[in-house]
């Protein structure tokens, strides 16, 4: 057993360490170890719980609940669950769980953080943007960088007035502390729902510029969660692609960063202002 499972690690190695290709013969061999008690650790576990009722009603304060039977639903915190506005409510499936969990951490807030904290939460990562760091070499990922990344670069510093830049220095360029407060003053102009939402983004692409860039519509989320990963795409282009482990990556960070920015934009959405255009 532990012969197999040594065997095991050295093929798929882990998730962190540089891709190694698995030869297609050994990983056919590998199968049988893999199905071994795959119902013991299968990912998709039953429900054992079905409700006859399911409703959505209104609550205080013009916010959205979900009744299940005669219960309501509440978040892992023990709050009661509720969405701010129609457009949220109409995005609560359990197979968009990653809206489900944004939602569950603006009502819960289990980090007791506020709107400032948030603020300077995020904008660390401006000063380790993941487009602000180059390289110096090879000279084909230098021009890639520059022809992908300056693009945006240049539009979020006319967009907002303000001065990034790059550099090749593990320190990173050296952000003004205007473009900090121009940054911070515009990052409150969010409610705590939507920040929820951008913070969310920030992190997952580890980056201010792209994460601004796609909640200004100015890119896609395929070009986003794709510049995000612009290095690891030289080298997959380069060493080739391992398919169960950059593909599921790649379709994961898509998922987790589309969710993020419709977050944003269904929280700082209007219900009112939703119910007037449809009756016009």
């Amino acid at each position: 057993m532990l012969r197999n499972l040594v065997r095991l690690h050295n093929c798929l190695g882990h998730a962190f360490s540089p891709p190694t290709v698995c030869p297609r013969g050994q990983m056919f061999k590998l199968l049988p170890l893999l199905s071994v008690n795959s119902k013991s650790y299968s990912i998709v576990t039953e429900r054992k719980k079905f409700y006859e009722d399911v409703s959505i009603s209104h609550g205080e304060g013009g916010m959205f609940e979900i009744n299940l039977d005669r219960r309501k639903l509440k978040t892992p915190g023990g709050k009661l669950f509720t969405a701010p506005n129609e457009a949220l409510k109409d995005m609560l499936k359990f197979f968009s769980m990653h809206m489900t969990t944004l939602c569950n951490t603006a009502l819960d807030n289990p980090t007791f953080r506020s709107k400032d904290q948030m603020i300077t939460a995020a904008l660390k990562y401006l000063e380790t943007d993941t487009i602000c760091y180059r390289v110096e070499e090879p000279p084909s990922l230098v021009e890639l960088q520059y022809n992908e990344w300056d693009p945006v670069l240049n539009w979020i510093e006319d967009r907002y007035n303000v001065v990034i830049g790059s550099s090749t220095s593990i320190l990173g360029p050296e952000i003004p502390q205007a473009t900090m407060d121009t940054f911070r003053q515009h990052l409150g102009s969010y409610n705590f729902w939507s920040l929820t939402g951008l913070e969310y983004v920030i992190t997952q692409l580890k980056s201010v510029v792209l994460a601004f860039a796609l909640i200004d519509k100015h890119i896609t989320v395929e070009q986003a969660v794709l510049l995000s990963r612009l290095e690891e795409e030289f080298q997959i282009g380069h060493w080739g692609n391992v398919e169960w482990a950059h593909d599921v990556d790649l379709y994961e960070l898509r998922s987790r960063t589309a969710a993020g920015a419709l977050f944003v934009h269904f929280s700082s959405e209007s219900s009112t202002v939703k119910r007037k255009l449809m009756q016009d």
